[in-house]
Order: C-alpha cells, then sequence, then structure tokens
C-alpha cells in the first residue's frame, strides 16, 4: 500500500518545496528546483543506484504511477535494466515507425524526386526521356512498390519482356532502377546490394550475347574533331570533378569505366603515366597510358577525398561516380546528340587527318592492339614514346583557342 495520497501531493505540489517524497515500492514525487512534478523509479542494478522518470504530474496519475512502477519491478525482478530495456522499446518503435514510413514511399515517386534533384543539369529531351522510359517498362511493375520491397525478382519482371527485343532500352531501364535504389539506400529507405546491378549480378541471369550484339548494333555518335576544342573550353569553366573526368576522357581517348574507376596509385605524374593492371582492361592486358603535360596539371589541381583510393569518387556501392555522370554532363552543356564513348571516335579522326603517325601507333592509344599473336611475340614493343608523342599533340590541339586550331594542312609527322 503507497504512502501518498492525492491530497498529500496537492499540498506538496502547492507548498512548491523542490525534493522527493517516498511513495514505498522505490515510487517517488518529485518537484524539482523549477517547481515541476513527476514521477521517479529508483532502483539498484549491480549496487548502483539509478532512477527513471516515469512522467509528468498530474499527467500521470499517482495511480497511474504505481502500475508504471510496479511493471519495472518485474523488469528488474526477471534480471533485467528497466532503463536500457525502455531505450530497447524505444528504438525498436523508431526502427518500425521508419520502415512505416519507407514503405509509404514508393518507387515511382523517388524516381520523380530523383528527376527533380538531379534533372537541371539534363537537356529537356533527356529529361522527359528518362522518366518516360520508366513510366513505359518499369512503373507497371515495381512503380507502387517501396523501395525496399524491390529485390531480384521485381527487377527481372521488369526486364524479362523486353530483354531480347529491346535489349539497349532494356539495359538503360536497369541502370535508371539501380540509380534510384541507390538513392533509396541514401535515404536509408532500403539496406542490403542493389538487384539492379550488372556485374556480378543480373549478368549471371541475362542474356550476355544480347547485351553484346546491342552494343555492336550501336553506333556511338561522336563529335567532329574539330569541335571538341569547343567544348573543351566550356569544361574548363568548371571545377566540378565530373568535369575533370570528361576532360581526362577526351584527352587520353580512354573507355569511360577506365576513367570512372581510375585509382590515384595507378598515377605516376612525374614521369607522366597512368598504368592501367589487367583486370581493369577489357583485353585483360595490363596497358599504360602516357600522359601529355596538360593532364598532369589537371590531376595535380584535383584535390583527394580523404578515404577513397578514386580520383572520382561516388555514394554508391561502386564508390565511385555513377556511370552517367559525364552522360549528364554533357547532356546539360546541350550534347544529349553524342555519348562518351564517341570521343575516342573524334580522336581517331584527329589522327587519321591531322597526323602521319603509324595506325598501329594509333589504334594502340586505344588499347586496340591490331597485331596478330604471332607479329606480336615478335614484336612486343608497346610504342609508349609515339604514343605519348601522338597523346601530346592531340592534348595541345583539344586544349587549343579554337581560333589556333584552322587547318592549313601542315600534317605532321612521327
Amino acid at each position: 500500500m503507497g504512502k501518498l495520497t492525492i491530497k498529500t501531493i496537492d499540498s506538496l505540489v502547492r507548498s512548491g518545496g523542490a525534493g522527493k517524497t517516498n511513495d514505498g515500492d522505490s515510487l517517488y514525487f518529485q518537484i524539482s528546483k523549477a517547481g515541476v512534478s513527476s514521477w521517479i523509479f529508483r532502483y539498484k542494478l549491480e549496487g548502483k543506484g539509478r532512477e527513471m522518470g516515469l512522467g509528468p504530474y498530474p499527467t500521470i496519475s499517482l495511480a497511474k504511477a504505481r502500475q508504471l512502477a510496479a511493471d519495472q519491478r518485474k523488469v528488474l525482478a526477471a534480471g533485467a535494466d528497466p532503463l536500457a530495456a525502455r531505450d530497447a522499446e524505444r528504438k525498436a518503435k523508431h526502427e518500425a515507425d521508419q520502415q512505416a514510413q519507407a514503405r509509404r514511399v514508393t518507387f515511382e515517386s523517388l524516381a520523380t524526386e530523383y528527376r527533380s534533384a538531379h534533372g537541371a543539369a539534363w537537356s529537356e529531351k533527356w529529361r522527359k526521356g528518362w522518366l518516360r522510359k520508366l513510366e513505359l517498362y518499369a512503373f507497371p511493375y515495381i512503380g507502387k512498390l517501396s523501395p525496399a520491397e524491390i529485390q531480384t525478382e521485381q527487377v527481372l519482371k521488369v526486364l524479362r519482356p523486353i530483354w531480347a527485343t529491346k535489349t539497349r532500352t532494356a539495359d538503360e531501364v536497369r541502370g535508371q532502377i539501380e540509380q534510384v535504389l541507390d538513392a533509396a539506400k541514401a535515404y536509408k529507405l532500403r539496406d542490403g546490394d542493389n538487384p539492379a546491378r550488372w556485374r556480378g549480378h543480373l549478368d549471371s541471369l541475362l542474356s550476355k550475347a544480347e547485351k553484346k550484339k546491342a552494343r555492336q548494333r550501336q553506333h556511338f555518335p561522336a563529335m567532329k574533331w574539330q569541335d571538341v576544342p569547343t567544348l573543351m573550353i566550356k569544361l574548363a569553366e568548371s571545377e566540378a570533378r565530373g568535369s575533370v573526368a570528361a576532360r581526362l576522357l577526351i584527352l587520353t581517348g580512354a573507355r569511360s569505366h577506365m576513367v570512372r574507376f581510375a585509382e590515384w596509385s595507378e598515377f605516376d605524374l612525374v614521369g607522366g603515366i597512368w598504368s592501367l593492371p589487367a583486370e581493369r582492361m577489357k583485353m585483360r592486358q595490363a596497358f599504360d597510358i602516357p600522359l601529355a603535360s596538360e593532364i598532369v596539371e589537371l590531376l595535380e589541381a584535383l584535390p583527394r577525398i580523404e578515404g577513397s583510393p578514386y580520383l572520382f569518387p561516388g555514394q554508391g556501392k561502386t564508390g565511385v561516380m555513377h556511370a552517367n555522370a559525364i552522360r549528364s554532363l554533357l547532356h546539360g552543356l546541350g550534347h544529349d546528340d553524342i555519348t562518351r564513348h564517341g570521343f575516342r571516335s573524334s580522336f581517331r579522326d584527329w589522327a587519321n587527318e591531322r597526323t602521319h603517325y603509324p595506325r598501329e601507333v594509333c589504334e594502340l592509344a586505344l588499347a586496340h592492339d591490331e597485331r596478330g599473336q604471332t607479329e606480336a611475340a615478335y614484336s612486343r614493343s608497346d610504342f609508349i614514346e609515339k604514343r605519348r608523342a601522338l597523346m601530346v599533340e592531340w592534348a595541345n590541339y583539344a586544349t587549343a583557342l579554337p581560333a589556333a586550331n584552322v587547318i592549313k594542312g601542315d600534317f605532321k609527322r612521327a
């Protein structure tokens, strides 16, 4: 039986004296120095005294306070810490509330939000087309699902009906789903691996041959080599990492994935060499790219991000910038008619028309070794110095003011 009565409590409140009054069974009525009344449960655990607030008075009545104190005595009798148990309960409720909130966010709404967040840098045509593809192919299957509900099974329902007949479009949709689900993970709306990732996942479930044929059928729109210097001027106006990546892509003739996954450890800026290991190359052979002074200066000015080995880090699972970062940048500059891969053609056309370097040197600059196995066995040179001279001329041309690039017919010889 408790010691306090409602009359006693009201008297304590009117007096306003700060202190704790014992009701018995570890329950105390407390008045703070500020005059705030509340209930306290006092107990000992492993010899140490603890206090647990049960709520304010009169919101928590005397009868309710006694019931709450009885509940905590049961927790204590079971060998648990009442404060720790309450914290665990609150944490579980918070997580449940988060999950409920996550279920209210649909893939469709998140995709629309993603376009709004990133679309400012895209051309109007690309912005409309980006969402339109999802409306046609993805939303009917996963649009109303929460990001956490989307797993491999749901992604395959989107892709399988169009993988054989519209492979390139299907792969673009796959990439968009991957982007949105990466964003969902950043928002803590889902956990685990991205079910739309290609390497090491969907490449085992969908036909690689179809994707390869789609790429072979594709003609990569390329910028005319005469227009490259003007683009380089636009890119140089921005210090954003995407702009630096685009310039590195153009000046080296590298493939997009080579630039995205470029690590600082691969670069010898003193010697002017970018050394790519075999596992990073399409033909699984290590490859060295000579760097012109313009590239060295560009990279020397690029800040290193602490904790990341990459030149161009990102927030997704890969740890690098998104596959479409450079493409989105180009579209934002009004060049939605060209592709990243097309710059390799721009370089090759320039080399054909403006230089007399041997074909094997120009091709090897693009990591195309056209020598047969027998020829390669006897001619093991990688033409590094000839390629360096070629890439220096390309960098000089691409970064010069357009007026300095007027064609005069004075072709240079190797």
